[in-house]
């Protein structure tokens, strides 16, 4: 028998940035990278568990679950913004951590980051170990 936990995932991961036209990002000839705590980890969890907290919390407020496009847009930064890790080689107006998480999150300027940020989060192999197996 062999130990099901083998095929665990790895609690982080990291994305290169691509560009509005899919061409991966750059600043000054590094790779501009975002490292995020994938679905395996504690703290992917307690950012899902804040967010359906948030539409609880919604719900009970006269039942109304009608939200504005910004409310929309600020939960989604939310919840990318607790499931990132870091940045590198990334810089707006000299913000670091969550800060410079939720700005770039809610920029609809850039808003293929949080874009591509969430799909990446959505795909378990994103976090999966590198093979141990020679092919």
């Amino acid at each position: 028998m062999s130990d099901i936990r083998k095929f665990a995932v790895e609690a982080t991961g990291q994305l290169h940035l691509r560009d509005a036209n899919d061409e991966l990002m750059h600043a000054d000839g590094k790779p501009m990278v975002v490292n995020l705590y994938g679905p395996g980890s504690k703290q992917y969890a307690k950012a899902q568990a804040a967010q359906q907290n948030r539409m609880i919390d919604k719900l009970k407020r006269k039942g109304k679950t009608e939200q504005s496009a910004e409310s929309k847009a600020a939960e989604a930064a939310e919840f990318l913004s607790d499931c990132t890790a870091s940045f590198e080689n990334v810089d707006y107006d000299g913000l670091t951590g969550g800060e410079l998480a939720k700005v770039i999150y809610s920029d609809v300027t850039i808003g293929f980051i949080a874009d591509q940020v969430a799909k990446h989060l959505g795909d378990w192999s994103n976090f999966t170990k590198p093979s141990t197996t020679n092919l």
